[in-house]
C-alpha cells in the first residue's frame, strides 16, 4: 500500500514527488485501505497507521505535508495528536476525515490546529479537495446536509 521513492543526497534521503505526501491514521484497517487507494492517485502515501502514537513517531521521521486523521484512535484521539503535533513543532497539515459531523468536534478540531474537516461520508468527493485545499494555503470543511 506504500509507495515510496527515494534518492540520496548529503543531508539523507528525499522523496522524489511532485504529489502531496501523506501520512494516514485510522483505528479502522479498512478505512485505512479504502482511503490509501483513493489517495494513490493524487499523493504519496507514505504511511498507514493505527493509533495515535505511531502519528507522532512517524511525523517526525517521514515530515509528511498532509496528516489524514480519524478523531477516534483508540489511544489518543486525534484531537490530541493534533495538539501534540503543534507542540512538536511539525509543519505537516493536518486534516480530519471523521463520522464526526457535530460543530463542537469541527471546532475543536481546527483549534486543535487542523486545516481541513471532512466527513467520512464524503470521503470520495472531499478528500482529495481538502488535500488541495490545505496544500494552497486554504482551510476545508465538508458541507453539512
Amino acid at each position: 500500500m506504500v509507495e515510496h521513492a527515494f534518492y540520496e543526497w548529503s543531508g539523507g534521503p528525499v522523496a522524489v514527488t511532485s504529489r502531496p505526501r501523506v501520512l494516514l491514521a485510522d483505528d479502522n484497517p479498512e478505512i485505512l485501505d479504502t482511503v490509501a487507494e483513493i489517495l494513490k492517485r493524487e499523493c504519496l502515501v507514505l504511511e498507514a497507521v493505527l493509533d495515535g502514537q505511531s502519528v507522532l513517531r512517524d511525523a517526525l521521521t517521514l515530515r509528511p505535508d498532509v496528516i489524514v486523521l480519524d478523531i477516534s484512535l483508540g489511544d489518543l484521539t486525534g484531537i490530541e495528536v493534533a495538539r501534540h503535533l503543534q507542540e512538536m513543532g511539525c509543519k505537516a497539515k493536518i486534516v480530519f476525515l471523521t463520522v464526526h459531523e457535530n460543530p463542537d468536534f469541527i471546532r475543536a478540531a481546527f483549534e486543535a490546529g487542523a486545516s481541513a474537516y471532512v466527513f467520512k461520508s464524503a470521503l470520495g468527493t472531499d478528500l482529495i479537495d481538502a488535500i488541495e485545499a490545505v496544500n494552497a494555503g486554504e482551510t476545508f470543511i465538508s458541507y453539512i446536509s
